[in-house]
């Protein structure tokens, strides 16, 4: 019995010793590999510096050397040299030095001009408009600029000054602003307030800067206004700072309940976020908004949620960034943002839909396919899924904008009679009681014909293809007289697409006029008028019978088409 012992315990130093043996030498040969390919790297650096027939920049070249490298990684890993780091400080704080508007590139005019200025920063202050086309920051002419040149020349250090020549639409000369650059601070709640049957409305666009504490107020007010309901709005939140979310879901759930663990190759990297506060309200039922561009810390509140069953996730399909980011200090003062961990929600699942550790032969990544994916638990039992973002509990369609109403908007035409339409009225009824009137839109129909608009109807470009493969085929003669009347049916016909389609047209001609005269807060209480996912949100809140049924260990996500009919009766 004893010499058994003393082998097995022989044997078991044997085994540990080959596997220490195998693992210093893994290691021992990757930091080797690694020294290689640095001595390398200089290597052809200074022998292209030295030999090369053209002089090298060595900051541009070196610079798309280490973007390749990197993108080879995955997307959200990236080198920020010591010029310029607003891109990071504003990822990080939420906040850059500017003038606080989104511009936009007129290919027509071949200049920027303002888009959307942004309520109570400098833009707005000094009396910008929307449509005012930028001509020149101070002795700078802006004619050979593109959007993302214009954009950094008026970004700069807060507190600086310079002169902004814009030309004006309806006003002969051009116009001088003295602008000083502040701290531009996104907002990460645009707009909340109280919509119908006591439902409480919070749009919620970021996790930058102090997200739990402007949450936090937004709910409060609404409680003291009576709300008994909340929908929370993330389809706009491409996410932030992991621990805001958490203090966020702890909002709503006890303290001591473990939402995020995150696992990386290092021990630093993994760590447990527990909830520590007592929360503000553990019974208020709650929707979530969410769709494609709701990523990363947005979706750890919609998934953390919905894994504890303490609301109801509503829209589409997620992003599926399950990754975390850290900033890492470089030499001369450099910076870059490094996935350090993957993290995991309260059911135990990952939502990172791609794997950037596996690319074919060209180098591309693939989404992580339905047969990969493992099914994990809620709290209650409910089914949900990893690899995939966050599926809603309940999926609504997306509705199809017409094809008329892209060209109206990538042409400019919608942006262009906005801003006609401001110049002809100098003020407008508040954004709840906002309608564009049937004279506005017939005005709008007269100034589109007036522009000799065309566009590509799909029906047309179809029925063309049709003819060609019919012709190629032997049966256009025998079928030339349907063809014919299918023509004159499908023939370009301006003014009835723009009755057809006029409800739709409206509603986004509407939200452009609206958002000129009260910013972003007036954009959203617009779009909320005709709003399909948050009237789903709604009806699922209303008498609290639907919500109680998607909250219960049977149900299984569906399309919105069919809840009325099978909750209902449940």
């Amino acid at each position: 019995m004893k010499n058994g012992i003393k082998k097995l315990v022989i044997s078991l130093s044997v085994v540990v010793g080959i596997a220490v043996f195998f693992s210093f030498r893994a290691e021992k040969d990757h930091n080797f590999e690694v020294a290689k390919n640095l001595d390398i790297f200089n290597s052809i650096v200074k022998e292209l510096d030295m030999f090369y027939v053209d002089t090298i920049d060595p900051n541009v070249t070196i610079r798309r050397a280490i973007d390749a490298m990197l993108y080879s990684l995955d997307p959200h890993t990236s080198y920020y040299p010591a010029d310029d780091q607003s891109e990071l400080e504003q990822m990080i704080k939420g906040s850059y030095g500017g003038i606080g508007s989104i511009i936009s590139y007129d290919p027509k005019n071949k200049y920027s001009v303002i888009a959307e200025p942004y309520e109570g920063m400098p833009a707005a202050e000094v009396g910008l408009k929307v449509g005012d086309i930028l001509l020149q920051i101070d002795d700078t002419v802006l004619s050979d600029k593109d959007n993302q040149q214009v954009s950094e020349m008026l970004r700069g250090e807060i507190g600086t000054n310079f002169v902004l020549k814009v030309k004006r639409p309806g006003v002969e000369k051009p116009l001088d602003f003295t602008i000083t650059r502040k701290s531009i601070q996104l907002p990460t709640i645009p707009y909340y307030g109280v919509l119908k049957d006591k439902v409480g409305y919070i749009e919620f666009v970021s996790f930058s800067g102090t997200p739990a504490a402007d949450f936090k107020k937004a709910f409060v007010d609404l409680k003291n206004q009576g709300i008994e309901s909340l929908i929370i709005d993330l389809r706009s939140n491409g996410g932030g700072l992991l621990d805001e979310a958490v203090e966020i879901v702890n909002y709503f759930v006890p303290k001591g309940d473990t939402i995020v663990t995150t696992k990386g190759k290092i021990k630093q990297a993994s760590n447990t976020y527990v909830t520590k506060n007592q929360p503000l309200d553990t019974e208020i039922p709650i929707v979530l908004l969410v769709g494609g561009s709701t990523a990363s810390a947005a979706e750890i509140l919609a998934g953390s949620l919905q894994d504890l069953d303490r609301g109801v996730v509503i829209g589409n399909k997620t992003f599926g960034k399950g990754l975390v980011q850290i900033p890492r200090a470089l030499p001369y003062g450099a910076n870059m943002k490094l996935t350090s961990a993957k993290y995991y929600i309260p059911s135990g699942r990952c939502v990172q839909a791609i794997d950037y550790s596996h690319r074919d032969a060209d180098g591309k990544v693939e989404r992580i396919p339905d047969s990969l994916m493992t099914v994990f638990h809620t709290s209650i039992g409910r089914e949900v899924k990893d690899g995939a973002g966050i599926m809603p509990d309940i999926e609504v369609k997306q509705d199809k904008l017409p094809n008329i109403l892209f060209y109206l908007v990538t042409e400019n035409h919608i942006f262009n009679y906005a801003t006609d339409y401001c110049l002809k009225h100098k003020k407008i009824a508040p954004a709840k009681d906002f309608a564009l009137s049937e004279a506005d839109y017939q005005e709008f129909k007269e100034y589109i014909k007036g522009k000799d608009f065309k566009y590509d109807q799909q029906s047309e470009k179809v029925l063309s293809s049709l003819k060609e493969i019919a012709e190629f085929e032997g049966y256009l003669e025998e079928s030339k007289s349907e063809f014919e009347a299918l023509e004159k049916k499908l023939s370009h016909n301006i003014d009835k697409d723009l009755d057809y389609f006029s409800k739709d047209i409206k509603h986004i001609l509407s939200l452009e006029i609206v958002k000129r005269y009260y910013f972003q807060k007036g954009s959203t209480i617009e779009r909320l008028k005709q709003d399909k996912e948050v009237d789903e949100a709604v009806g699922i809140l209303k008498g609290n019978t639907i919500y109680k049924n998607i909250l219960s260990p049977a149900f299984k996500p569906m399309l919105s088409d069919s809840i009325s009919v099978k909750l209902t009766k449940s």
